[in-house]
């Protein structure tokens, strides 16, 4: 016999846990109304029962023991929101095999161990609902699976990282050191206390390897991923960057030519007239291009509890849908088995166009020098900028570059930053649209 309600838990009362739960509670008619029964909050679990998070339960949805969740045989659907990996896999690994399906917004864990994960959840024919996992209210997974499932996904370029955004946003248009915007974003709530995931690019990794499963029908892929943060951006670089008519953002990519597939993360200079470039502080924005829609540009916050919730929501919604009408695991397009027509890129072997910025004494024939050793490596120069003229002193010098093989500006820039003319290391950065 069909209950009339679906019944939810929630693992983790955090930030996240708090918006999905307020949406749940403060909406339950008009969910109610949009899916034609009830969803029933019926337990939250937490560590801590005490702390004030600015909403009202009813009388003994709060617990301390998560147990109570997994065991409870009329919940449905666990949420889990506790984050983090080994205790994550424990809670959605224990779910499935109690026969409950799975909503979580565990991006780190779904990249590191989602073929566990989904393996278990096939195995015992439960859902797996992750779209808070990737963008926060953005629903890219849905648009990914469902509305572009007629396409064939070529490229990916996507912001997906507020805070690294917001510290890039500040140095731009506040002339700031990287240190002063991480602390204002650490002051503001945009930034952890260890704000390492954030800012190394390893957060923007996870989901990358997430949306390139999705999009290219390849396993997860994170260790495969070529992942570089923010941290070595200077003033001065966005300052030459804004002379070429440029942005930089730390964007995660992922291309598809032929039977060749890069996945990166990195600091990328993009044209100022890209509708991402616009993008700024701490929202996420998402350019996709398909075969049959062409290029499309999905925006908005990122992260919060309110965007975030909204998202954990519509995967309950959507499992309980599927529940009510005995549709259940019926998408099988996450960490699909091994393509042997798909091979990703080494970094190595990735072309694009570069932005290098020398530290160089300024006399006769230091350019010659320079640009000897990129022509030597098949690397010819675009354009050039050198301000500050020293006589005999180390000088900034900028160049950016036609189109280079990665391994070929490498061995490049190792070889001139041996020259006795070039002090310190060259900086370099990778550039998208550098052809304009």
């Amino acid at each position: 016999m069909k209950k009339d309600a679906v019944y939810v838990g929630i693992i983790g009362f955090g930030t996240v846990g708090t918006g999905t739960a307020n949406i749940l509670l403060k909406k339950r008619k008009d969910l109610e109304r949009r899916l034609g029964f009830p969803l029933v909050l019926k337990r939250i679990a937490d560590i801590d029962t005490k702390r004030d998070r600015g909403i009202r339960l009813p009388k003994g949805v709060l617990v301390k023991d998560f147990r109570t969740i997994l065991n409870d045989p009329e919940i449905d659907i666990v949420v889990e929101l506790v984050g983090g990996i080994s205790h994550a896999r424990e809670i959605i690994l224990e779910a499935l095999k109690n026969g409950k399906h799975v909503v979580t917004a565990n991006k780190a864990l779904l990249a590191e161990a989602g073929r566990e994960i989904f393996k278990a959840a096939r195995k015992n024919r439960m859902d797996v609902g992750f779209e808070a996992s990737v963008a926060g209210s953005i629903p890219i997974i849905k648009v990914v699976r469902e509305s572009l499932i007629g396409n064939k996904i070529n490229n990916i370029y996507g912001i997906i990282n507020g805070t690294s955004n917001y510290i890039l946003t500040k140095m731009t248009e506040e002339h700031i050191d990287f240190k002063s915007a991480l602390q204002e974003a650490q002051d503001l709530g945009y930034a952890e206390a260890d704000p390492t995931f954030d800012i190394e690019g390893v957060d923007s990794a996870h989901k990358l390897a997430i949306l390139a499963s999705l999009s290219f029908g390849i396993p997860l892929s994170l260790k495969k991923v070529y992942t570089e943060g923010i941290t070595g951006i200077t003033p001065l670089d966005i300052q030459f960057a804004s002379e070429f008519g440029y942005k930089i953002k730390l964007l995660a990519i992922a291309k598809r030519a032929g039977k060749d597939i890069e996945l990166r993360v990195h600091p990328t200079m993009l044209p100022g007239d890209y509708l991402i470039s616009g993008v700024k502080g701490v929202f996420n924005a998402i350019y996709i291009e398909g075969d049959a829609t062409g290029p499309a540009l999905y925006y908005g916050k990122g992260a919060g509890a309110m965007p975030t919730g909204s998202a954990v929501v519509s995967d309950i919604a959507d499992i309980a849908r599927n529940i009510k009408t005995g549709a259940v695991d019926r998408i099988h397009d996450v960490d699909m088995p091994e393509n042997p027509e798909l091979r990703i890129k080494k970094m190595e072997e990735i072309q694009t166009s570069y932005y290098l910025r020398f530290s160089a004494i300024d006399k006769p024939g230091v350019l010659s020098r320079i640009s000897g050793v990129l022509g030597s490596h098949d690397i010819s120069i675009k354009s050039m900028i050198q301000k500050r003229r020293k006589r005999e002193k180390a000088v900034p010098v900028v160049m950016m570059t036609h189109e280079a093989k990665e391994r070929d500006i490498v061995q490049a820039l190792r070889q001139i930053d041996r020259l006795s003319v070039v002090s310190g290391k060259t900086v370099y950065l990778r550039v998208e649209g550098g052809e304009k």
